[in-house]
């Protein structure tokens, strides 16, 4: 198995991408709007993945990708789907009829959103997001946090965020979808938007400790989290979270807690600077499970796995090619086994609790 998640170029498999995956077996893929026209088509080119994946050694289930948080950020859209709202509309439903009501409403709008993305074969959700957006950061988290900033203080975490974002994994986890938690270890802070430049974070470790970390710290348990282009330079000054063993191992893995599968954000991000081969070997000696470099051709993927491949002797390399497949199969599975059945009266009553968010918030986003 190639420790990479990738993406294709469109909406079905070339050739040339077929053959790639076939001999390389990458752990997973990514879906974006190139890749997606209508229901029928996402589960062909599902169904393709998996194929491809598994052509070598047969896997019972794929990691396949999408960033489905709701609002602004869904690749899965109306009107072949339903829009769903942001974080920041359960946020304000919390505000106006309290957490109890907030809870039921975001698990339920999460379990709907997992629904329709388990019938197209899509296993893997990028959400929730559990960032804590700071006044006078770049708008790139905004109102996909549960939060907005004018809640948060220094030395404590608004309560609807860890509450919410795990509503949201474990309505996902109710339909059989696997939740990606992000951006560890927080997002919120950053100056600009890591699509564009590398965000620096200059607030000293403790207070980060009482506020940012600790969301992910509520929600160390869940299998799954995203790592963020962000460079703390109180924690590592040389390098950014996705890039940094300092980082990973003595906040991520220590001092959060965190133990499941830990994924790059993408590497094609303009916050970092190398080749292909060099983010993917940077973010796996630094303590990623999972590299993501999205939209990469056959040529970079075999470059990426020659990169790796040379690379084998190396203990981040080993522990990579010998941890992977188990850890995994193992994250994938837990989510298959939380898949719940549910009775048309039990998705009419999310329906409802839904509606009643959006009615709130003025819209579906």
């Amino acid at each position: 198995m190639l420790p990479l998640i990738t993406g294709c170029s469109s909406t079905r498999l070339n050739k040339h991408e077929r053959a790639c995956f076939e001999e390389l077996s990458p752990a997973g893929f990514i879906l974006f709007a190139r890749n997606i026209k209508e229901p029928s088509q996402v589960r062909d080119l599902c169904a393709a993945l998996h194929a491809a994946a598994c052509a070598r050694s047969p896997r019972a289930r794929t990691a396949i990708l999408v960033d489905q948080e709701g609002g602004r950020v869904q690749r899965l859209r109306p009107p072949q789907w339903r829009g769903f709202p942001c974080a920041r509309a359960f946020g304000a439903y919390w505000q106006r009829h309290g957490g109890d009501a907030a809870i039921a409403a975001c698990r339920a709008s999460a379990l709907l959103m997992g629904c329709e993305l388990a019938d197209l074969g899509i296993t893997v959700d990028c959400a929730p997001v559990a960032d804590l957006p700071q006044e006078g950061a770049d708008p790139i988290i905004g109102d996909r946090a549960f939060a907005s900033s004018g809640e948060r203080a220094e030395t404590h975490i608004p309560a609807c965020v860890p509450a919410l974002a795990r509503a949201q994994a474990e309505g996902l986890l109710d339909a059989g979808i696997l939740p990606v938690v992000k951006h560890a270890p927080g997002h919120g802070r950053a100056t600009c938007d890591s699509h564009k430049a590398l965000p620096r974070v200059e607030t000293r470790r403790g207070d980060l400790a009482k506020s940012d970390f600790a969301c992910f710290l509520a929600l160390k348990d869940l299998p799954m989290m995203m790592t963020a282009h962000i460079l703390y330079s109180d924690i590592d000054g040389d390098a950014p979270a996705t890039l940094s063993r300092k980082t990973i191992e003595s906040v991520i893995r220590s001092e959060i807690g965190f133990e499941g599968l830990l994924i790059s954000d993408d590497l094609r991000m303009k916050a970092l600077r190398g080749s292909p081969q060099e983010l993917v070997l940077k973010a796996l000696e630094a303590g990623c499970d999972l590299p993501l470099y999205c939209g990469s051709t056959p040529k970079t993927i075999r470059a990426i796995a020659q990169t790796i491949d040379e690379a084998a002797d190396k203990s981040f390399a080993t522990n990579a090619a010998a941890l992977l497949p188990a850890k995994l199969d193992n994250a994938l599975d837990f989510a298959a086994r939380r898949k719940r059945i549910f009775s048309s009266q039990e998705k009419q009553e999310a329906e409802d609790l839904l509606a009643q968010v959006e009615m709130h918030s003025g819209s579906a986003a």
